[in-house]
């Protein structure tokens, strides 16, 4: 439940249409679902605006399916993140809409509509290979309610292909740059716009790459104003992040 539901629900309380054993019935699982393996934060969309996303990596096809099969009682929009093709087709047997996209690794259901955003956020990557971190963030953003444009393969290797994109970049209120390899996209994009910009460092490269922390140590030095780091292949925090600024 977020603000707007219980605000409802103590109205309604309130104008005696529903007896107050009943909202204390719908309240019940606040703040949080015992599940044994895990504790669901019913809570958190009340204190910060968005529901719990549930990583799956580490986790069991059962555990993840569970988890699920509780949060969809809440009637609430779900993503989960770096799902693999075996837990999406358990989520897939009691949820019919769920949906799963193979490259960003991700669930989403649509539970209610979501408004979204007049402005958007840009995803600009730097080359194709980092199209998975891509996705993860775009499902991010547009699960979370954003306008979301991909702008994909421009980097630093073949520049013009970024000046033919950059009044799309320009025009979004916060741009998510993912960047493996040197990680020189972010520092390029930073002295070409005005908007906050959250760099992403993949580990796409090779050896001296090390798993993308040359690139995530080149987006913390940049000389570029302006540009915020978050953790390796990290798309999902990053669009988390743009979320909450393309909606202050």
């Amino acid at each position: 439940m977020n603000k707007a539901d219980i605000t409802k629900l103590l109205q309604r309380v309130k104008n005696n249409e529903i007896e107050v054993e009943a909202a204390l019935d719908i309240l019940k699982d606040l703040p949080y679902k015992e599940l044994g393996f895990a504790k669901i934060d019913n809570h958190r969309e009340i204190r910060v605006g968005y529901p719990e996303v549930i990583y799956c990596e580490g986790k069991t096809v059962e555990q993840v399916k569970d988890i699920i099969a509780f949060m969809l009682t809440k009637d609430n929009n779900i993503l989960a993140t770096r799902a693999s093709a075996e837990k999406y087709e358990a989520v897939k047997a009691i949820c019919a809409e769920a949906q799963y996209n193979p490259l960003g690794r991700t669930i989403t259901i649509r539970r209610r509509e979501e408004k979204l955003t007049d402005s958007y956020i840009a995803i600009v990557s730097a080359g194709t290979s980092d199209m998975p971190v891509v996705e993860e963030a775009a499902e991010t953003a547009m699960i979370l309610g954003n306008r979301v444009e991909k702008i994909m393969d421009t980097g630093v290797a073949g520049i013009h292909r970024l000046f033919a994109k950059i009044d799309l970049i320009r025009g979004a209120k916060v741009v998510i740059v993912v960047a493996g390899m040197e990680g020189a996209l972010a520092s390029v994009i930073g002295g070409l716009v005005d908007k906050p910009i959250i760099a992403v460092p993949t580990s796409v490269g090779y050896g001296a790459n090390f798993g993308g922390l040359s690139a995530l140590l080149s987006m913390l030095n940049s000389c570029a104003s302006g540009v915020s780091v978050v953790n390796i292949d990290n798309g999902f925090g990053a669009a988390y992040n743009a979320s909450i600024i393309n909606k202050l």
